[in-house]
């Protein structure tokens, strides 16, 4: 895992380190945590999301890199979370607005109970060993992200099962008795998280050969060489970056900020979009009253920046 980069290359840079983690364990103590993480992300600038539950911790957050540094310490200094891991991206501005800790059943959430990646799980593979998994031909690739984010990147090759949420995943793999086919599933997701739990799912469907990417997406992006990917397109990530390509970098999709998908150059073009008010994707599915309420929200947003302030909203 790569180490926390040095203060003096973040003021260098004038960049924020951002900050990708997950870690499945039993932390029935998880509700004493909130308070004393939320305030210490507070005390060093830290922003973003992080989710405590029964199952363990899971988000992203960004900061300086001593910010970054002085959290994952803290979370580390707790006993479940000694072995956190993390991954490390880089933000030209802060890609979040606000620091959130919130108290939840799961820290992904799938629905279906009895469901414990620290007992029953598929088989990391890491991200140098992925190309030759997802090319065998007696492997089903499966992406358990949902429609909007398979909409700008994908493996090449890999099933997209089109769901609007985590939840809908496994009503999918019972409807789909075609996976059994052939002997083994390889899944991915973002950074590692959803496609671990999916795994965990479909071992106890019967499936035994069950394979999933270490580091998600992020990490292979990080490691695998651009001229050697399997991936095509960008990755979606939930924060005002919107996505990102190999090595990382930044990509160049906008958010649109009425339903949330991610647009590119070419759909900012269309007649349908309208900057926070709608897109492409939403436009025929919200009414005028919503682009009312959406364009009052723009105003209120321009008018905060007039005066100096970030809107919260």
């Amino acid at each position: 895992m790569t180490d926390i980069l040095s203060s003096s290359r973040h003021e260098a840079t004038g960049a924020f380190l951002v900050a990708a983690l997950y870690h499945f364990v039993s932390f029935p103590r998880f509700e004493s945590v909130q308070e004393p993480l939320f305030a210490l992300c507070e005390a060093n600038g830290v922003k973003g999301t992080l989710l405590l539950a029964h199952e363990g911790i899971n988000g992203t957050i960004a900061g300086t890199d001593a910010a970054i540094g002085a959290v994952l310490s803290f979370l580390r200094a707790q006993p479940e979370f000694s072995g956190l891991e993390h991954k490390e991206s880089r933000a030209s501005k802060m890609p979040f607005v606000r620091m959130k800790v919130k108290l939840k059943k799961e820290i992904v959430t799938m629905g279906v109970e009895d469901i414990d990646p620290t007992r029953v799980v598929g088989t990391y593979v890491a991200p140098k060993d992925w190309n030759a998994l997802i090319s065998d031909p007696d492997t089903i690739v499966i992406d358990t992200r949902n429609d909007y984010e398979t909409a700008i990147g994908v493996f090449k090759g890999a099933v997209d099962p089109k769901t609007k949420t985590f939840r809908e995943f496994p009503d999918w793999v019972r409807d789909h008795t075609g996976l059994h086919n052939k002997p083994k599933i390889a899944m991915y997701c973002t950074g590692g998280i959803r496609c671990e739990k999916a795994t965990a799912f479909m071992k106890q469907q019967g499936f035994d050969e069950v394979y999933h990417l270490k580091g998600g997406i992020l990490k292979y992006l990080e490691e695998v060489p651009a001229e050697e990917s399997l991936w095509e397109g960008a990755c979606f990530v939930f924060d005002e970056r919107v996505s990102v390509e190999h090595g990382l970098k930044e990509g160049n999709h906008k958010l649109c900020h009425a339903c949330r998908s991610p647009i590119t150059a070419e759909e900012v073009t269309s007649p349908y979009y309208e900057a926070g008010v709608s897109c492409s994707h939403c436009y025929h599915d919200r009414s005028e009253e919503d682009r009312e309420r959406y364009r009052e929200r723009q105003r209120q947003i321009a008018l905060a920046r007039k005066r100096g302030q970030q809107h919260i909203g």
